[in-house]
Formats: C-alpha cells, sequence, structure tokens
C-alpha cells in the first residue's frame, strides 16, 4: 500500500515532520518498546511558543487505540491540545492476557508507568505540557484510568472515567484490586486522595449498558449488577471521600465508547477551559 499524497498545506513540511503532524504513525515506547502510542498533533502546534495542552485517551480491551485518537481529530483542533492514544497489546506478560493493563501491575509490568514513560517521552518530541494531562478511558480503559488517579491524581489536569466492567472503590479496608488497603504493599505509593480531590472527574456510561455477561464476579462486591449500577457505586464512593464527580448516564447508548465521546469531549473540554 502507498503512503497517501500529502495535501497542499502538508507539503510545507518537510517529510520528517509531516510524519509528527496531524495524525501520526504509531510509535514504539522507547522506554519499553513492546508498547506503542500514536498521537493527533493540532496545526497550532507549529507556530505555538508556549506547550500546549496534553489529553490522553485509553482504549478498552479491544485495543482500537487509533480510532480512539481519530474521534479526537476536531477535538484537538479546536481546542489546541495534543492528543495522545497509548497502545497496550493484548498477551503481555501471559500468552492471551486481556485484562493485565487494567489493574495497572501484572506479571512484572507495571502499566501505569509504562503510560507515565511515554508521556515524558511525547514531552520531549513535542511543545506540549506534561506536568498534568487529562484522562479518559473506556470500559477496560475506564478501569486502567480511574486506578491510575489513585495513585498519580498529581499528574492529572481531569479524569473522565467510562464505563469500567469492574471498579475499584476507595476502601482502606478491602485490598487490592475491590480496595485500596494495600497500595503502599503492592505499588510503593499511598493513595493520592488529596490530589484527587483537586482534579475535576466524570463518570460517564449509557444509560442502555446494562448486559452482565462480561463482568459477572460471584462473590465480590462489585458495587451492582451492571455498569450503570458499579459507575454509579463508584460516583458514591468517590463523593463519600471528598472527591466531587459529574456522572452522565446517556440516553439511548449501551456499551459503545465511541458514542459517547461528544459527552466526554464537551466535559474535557470545559476542564481545559478552566471551568467547571
Amino acid at each position: 500500500m502507498t503512503s497517501p499524497r500529502p495535501s497542499a498545506d502538508a507539503r510545507i513540511l518537510d517529510p520528517v515532520e509531516f510524519y509528527h503532524s496531524g495524525p501520526t504513525a504509531f510509535f514504539a515506547s522507547q522506554a519499553d518498546q513492546r508498547f506503542s502510542y500514536c498521537l493527533y498533533v493540532p496545526k497550532a502546534h507549529r507556530s505555538a511558543t508556549a506547550p500546549l495542552p496534553l489529553t490522553v485517551v485509553v482504549h478498552g480491551t479491544q485495543r482500537m487505540a487509533e480510532r480512539y485518537r481519530d474521534a479526537y481529530r476536531g477535538f484537538a483542533e479546536d481546542n489546541e491540545c495534543v492528543v495522545l492514544a497509548p497502545l497496550f497489546p493484548a498477551g503481555i506478560g501471559e500468552p492471551g492476557d486481556l485484562n493485565g493493563f487494567k489493574r495497572l501491575s501484572f506479571k512484572g509490568v507495571r502499566f501505569d508507568k509504562v503510560l507515565l514513560d511515554i508521556v515524558d517521552e511525547v514531552a520531549q518530541r513535542y511543545r506540549v505540557d506534561a506536568a498534568k494531562f487529562a484522562l479518559h478511558g473506556f470500559s477496560g480503559g475506564g478501569q486502567f484510568v480511574h486506578r491510575f488517579a489513585y495513585l498519580h491524581a498529581a499528574r492529572l489536569s481531569a479524569l473522565s472515567v467510562g464505563a469500567p466492567g469492574r471498579v475499584t472503590r476507595i476502601d482502606p479496608g478491602v485490598p487490592w484490586w475491590p480496595g485500596t488497603a494495600d497500595l503502599r504493599e503492592r505499588f510503593g505509593q499511598d493513595l493520592a486522595l488529596d490530589a484527587l480531590r483537586t482534579v475535576p472527574v466524570q463518570m460517564v456510561v449509557g444509560a442502555e449498558d446494562t448486559e452482565t455477561w462480561e463482568i459477572a464476579e460471584p462473590g465480590v462486591d462489585a458495587g451492582g449488577d451492571t455498569r450503570v449500577a458499579r459507575l454509579t457505586s463508584l460516583r458514591d464512593n468517590f463523593e463519600r471521600h471528598g472527591v466531587g464527580v459529574q456522572l452522565d448516564v446517556v440516553p439511548g447508548i449501551a456499551h459503545r465508547g465511541l458514542q459517547l465521546q461528544d459527552v466526554v469531549q464537551r466535559f474535557l473540554a470545559a476542564a481545559l477551559a478552566g471551568r467547571p
């Protein structure tokens, strides 16, 4: 397959810069080349004299990183921010594994640190402010992002948690992953609750996201049977611990992450603009 012909606008760039602008290629993480990422770099990046904000969008179990990146093209241009979509391939640490990244640590891999390494790498190549970034994930990505926030809330400018099938509630009496009792033993860090209280948080799920075949958890207090119930229980848990949450239950949508992105992007745009 031949490469796409550059537009007239693109031809003002040198060939290397062309592939680092707009929708980029996938790049291997230089810290661990088992992992990769793609970006959308808006036109504003070419003339920016100050770093642009960064938004990170984490895929679900199907690993549709490029599709989520593409859904943020207009968002990136309108809000003059760089969008990063990391790829955590299946089978890392164990053949056929689908779920390791969702719980941050699996078979010796710290997936939260993989993401932070990628963010730092992007900040070295592009004019982005990586000290804090907005973070959204859907389904398996929704599992990853709320757990990531428990350890790294100080790095977040906004957090959007989309329809996780399984949730970790703030609970110092219950071990990981249903609770947070042993974060210090598992991750070498305590719960970043004070920092999390300062982060704008959205929780978003389709009102028709009620199938249970994939997420049944016998013997575990999962917060309800459906993703709607579980996310509502997580919202209640956050609020009991002083973390404000905007809960969006979107009518007419089942477990379809791309169909929720308009709602997510409105929240993230408001957070980028400093609006409540």
